[in-house]
């Protein structure tokens, strides 16, 4: 009766060594400060002139707001369509390069690895390395970790 929703996409959509590349996502100086205002008030991410003074340079985003970012890119492109169960969390995060005012942000994920729980065989654990690229193809970040992905087979048994 109920089989998998065949727009969505399954933990069996998600073959090992598949690379994609997505996103287009600007930063603006005023997004930097806003958020950083919020949460990360360090001078290089608040205000642009204190920043000039530091070792940066000038203004860049948090290590944290480029997560967020990183996930608006994610969600965008492929969480929005994925039969998702959330996630662990990561088991990796580095901030290579500073992310600056008028960057334009994509990403690469890499599937490393999946499997299927053994205590919960409805969930799919799939392991994905994200890269966050600028516009001119720098490395800016790299997060590793486990995403949740219902698996196709579970559904389709239980509308069996």
């Amino acid at each position: 009766m109920g089989g998998p929703d065949r727009d969505l996409l399954y933990f069996e959509d998600f073959p090992v060594g598949e690379v994609i590349e997505a996103g287009a996502y600007e930063v603006t100086a005023e997004e930097i400060i806003s958020f950083a205002k919020q949460y990360d008030p360090l001078p290089f991410h608040v205000d642009e002139e204190l920043a000039a003074d530091t070792m940066t340079g000038g203004l860049i985003a948090s290590g944290w707001h480029v997560l967020s970012m990183q996930m608006r890119i994610i969600y965008d492109s492929v969480l929005y369509k994925t039969a998702s169960m959330g996630s662990f969390g990561l088991d990796d995060v580095r901030w290579v390069a500073p992310v600056r005012p008028g960057d334009v942000l994509s990403l690469k994920r890499t599937t490393l690895e999946k499997r299927v729980s053994k205590s919960r065989p409805e969930m799919g654990i799939i392991q994905f390395k994200w890269e966050v690229f600028d516009q001119h193809g720098e490395l800016k970040s790299i997060t590793v970790g486990p995403n949740l992905v219902q698996t196709r087979a579970s559904v389709e048994e239980a509308g069996a």
